[in-house]
């Protein structure tokens, strides 16, 4: 009989999952709420400085525990993992506050939602993780139900700029993810969380006189919003993200994410009074039958099937 603490450690790597998938959700309400009184540089900056800060606790907090020297990764290693946090933590950011500038919602969530298809095409490609019928299936369900919801809650407010800048978030987000995964096969996660961080503050740095200006007229419940945004969908959701990432695959990993519309949905009703609309609901829970069906472990695919079982890492 299986001891229950190997049960236990089994299901982490869900757990992680989910906690990344709520963060991120509620990240996408407090960039709505937070993007009137701040720039989408400052903003960005902002959010990761307290990101880094927090993560840099957490590393200290947890070596020092262990009775361990916080690691140091070879140069060549060190380089590749700036150049990934500052695309992933810097780019993707400044894409996605800057895309909320010019769409709505829900458009925003159709164009950055067309990375986990991405993301599954590249770890195909590169990762060897295949083309499982049944993740394929899933996803298609799921982007389905993001684009019912994309349709219903739109305000109609679409310009060619909004739509690159989505356009490029979900890109770098999708490349960002698959590099993550190669990084992750030599660096535990926390430490690539980490030192990626810091490296995506770095690159947004430009925006620090932005940042402090902006600060000095903007709201006390604009500090709070970003400081939310950097504690918990930066620094504690990107932390469980890649530790999920470590421990699955990223094209399962990344069609878990189209659970993240319905709850922005669901959060956007609670908190903002914003009442959706039945279609929305739907779309929904398409998104979650999709992510029930992409990310659930069956049977090995017999041979001869199109792309093979997806690696539990």
């Amino acid at each position: 009989m299986t001891p229950f603490p190997t049960r236990y450690r089994a299901l982490l790597p869900l757990a992680a999952a989910t906690v990344t998938v709520v963060l991120w959700a509620s990240a996408f309400v407090g960039i709505r709420a937070v993007g009137h009184d701040l720039s989408p540089g400052a903003l960005a900056l902002g959010r990761m400085l307290v990101g880094s800060a927090t993560l840099t606790a957490i590393v200290l907090a947890v070596h020092t525990r262990r009775g361990r020297p916080v690691p140091r990764p070879a140069p060549g290693l060190l380089g590749a993992v700036a150049l990934w946090g500052a695309a992933w933590f810097g780019l993707y950011n400044l894409a996605l506050n800057a895309a909320e500038r010019h769409l709505d919602a829900g458009t925003t969530a159709l164009l950055v939602n067309v990375a986990p298809v991405v993301v599954a095409v590249l770890a195909g490609l590169l990762l060897g993780e295949g083309f499982p019928v049944r993740l394929l299936i899933g996803m298609a369900v799921a982007f389905g139900g993001v684009a019912l919801i994309a349709a219903t809650t739109s305000a109609g407010g679409t310009d060619v700029a909004g739509v690159l800048l989505g356009l490029v978030a979900a890109l770098v987000y999708a490349g960002a993810a698959v590099a993550q995964k190669r990084l992750l096969a030599r660096i535990d996660a926390l430490t690539v969380t980490w030192l990626g961080a810091l490296a995506g503050t770095v690159a947004l740095l430009p925006f620090l006189p932005a940042l402090l200006g902006e600060l000095a007229t903007a709201p006390a419940g604009a500090l709070a919003g970003t400081v939310y945004l950097g504690v918990f969908p930066t620094a504690i959701a990107f932390l469980t993200w890649g530790y999920a990432l470590s421990r699955t695959s990223a094209g399962r990993l990344a069609a878990a994410t189209y659970a993240v519309p319905p709850i922005v949905v669901l959060l956007s009703w609670g908190l903002l009074g914003e009442i959706p609309a039945p279609l929305a609901l739907a779309g929904g829970a398409l998104c979650l039958a999709g992510v029930a069906v992409a990310t659930r472990r069956g049977r090995p695919l017999p041979t001869g099937s199109v792309g093979r079982p997806i690696p539990t890492g």
